[in-house]
């Protein structure tokens, strides 16, 4: 097996561009936190023409709402969410710039093709890692819309978060791939 690949967010297009589905990737820098609620007020602010909370522009959004951080810890357990409930929302951030999505499953095609289309790349997180996955964050403060709870925008700093390339900037689909070879 091969050694992870070490990515720093923000993304730059040429670390895009070399990853492949399936490659393994420990993910350095900010990131940032939001599920369904919070999407719906990003999407809506993008189609009004207002201006997002923070700069999508290269950067990596996980669909996770953390739990409460227990006492003397950064965060509580933040396991992947479930990626295709954002699909509706996921191509007008696209064309606001953003670059990487992380959650869990598989994405619709035509949210597949948008990730290619705009060179970004969308990675899968291990479902059921969320105490595993939260030691890897070594900060985490709210960024947006702290009024949606578990469901507020964390602008988290991570060091060594792991992840798998699910979708690629050429068109490699993880879940397709592996279903393609099982079928044989």
């Amino acid at each position: 097996m091969s050694k992870p690949i070490s990515i720093t967010a923000p993304l730059t297009d040429n670390v895009l561009r070399a990853l492949r589905a399936g490659d393994r990737v420990l993910i350095q820098g900010v990131i940032y936190t939001a599920r369904d609620a919070a999407h719906r007020r990003l999407a809506q602010a993008l189609r009004e023409g207002r201006d997002l909370p923070f700069d999508p522009r290269r950067q990596i959004i996980y669909y996770t709402g953390p739990a409460p951080a227990p006492p003397g810890t950064i965060i509580g357990p933040a396991g992947p969410t479930t990626a295709v409930r954002m699909d509706p929302f996921t191509i007008h951030l696209l064309q606001a710039g953003l670059k990487g999505m992380i959650g869990k499953g598989e994405r619709s095609p035509e949210t597949a093709a948008a990730i290619r289309e705009a060179g970004a790349v969308y990675f899968a997180a291990t479902g059921g890692a969320a105490i595993l996955l939260a030691r890897s964050i070594r900060k985490a403060e709210v960024a947006a819309y702290p009024e949606l709870g578990p469901e507020t925008v964390l602008k988290l700093e991570v060091k060594d978060f792991p992840v798998l390339v699910a979708v690629d900037t050429v068109g490699g689909n993880l879940h397709r791939e592996g279903r393609d070879f099982y079928r044989m």
